[in-house]
């Protein structure tokens, strides 16, 4: 649902932690952020990297024990701020390990094929899409706030 009162255009959505609610969270995002003004080209970096963040908190936060209805819930919030687009999620899940974002840069890749990291590619392609990225854990919930710069202005309404 897109603001009319003046305020930054916005988009919320709230669904159940599990994959099929993912899912049916990107076509909802893909359908709607053209009315905060992005392009295909911003839509769909939008999209991947919100995928990765999203199945990230389905798998690691919510641990993916309880997918569907009865799985705890992922917040996301969507607004165009002048040429970004800040995207907040909301969740319960289990905190980031060690309270934080991990550091930047990727796994070791020159080790033997039975030592190579089976994740961790994840949080490296969102930080190469992403211009902000920070975290938070307040009163039992997972705060991530991400921005994308925007190539060009919002259109007028």
């Amino acid at each position: 649902m897109a603001a009319s009162d003046g305020a930054e255009p916005q988009l919320r959505l709230s669904f159940p932690a599990g994959p099929e609610e993912v899912r049916a969270a990107l076509l909802c995002l893909r359908r709607d952020l053209p009315r905060l003004g992005l392009d295909a080209a911003e839509i769909f970096r939008a999209e991947l990297l919100l995928a990765e963040l999203l199945n990230n908190i389905v798998e690691h936060a919510y641990c993916a024990e309880r997918p569907g209805p009865g799985a705890g819930a992922i917040e996301l919030d969507c607004r165009r701020k002048g040429s970004a687009l800040i995207v907040t999620l909301r969740d319960r899940g289990r905190p980031m390990p060690g309270g934080g974002l991990p550091e930047k840069g990727l796994a070791a890749l020159d080790v033997g094929r039975q030592d190579l990291p089976e994740g961790g590619f994840g949080l490296h392609l969102v930080r190469e899409l992403a211009d902000e990225l920070s975290y938070a854990r307040r009163d039992g919930t997972n705060i991530l706030r991400v921005g994308l710069g925007l190539g060009r202005p919002p259109a007028e309404a």
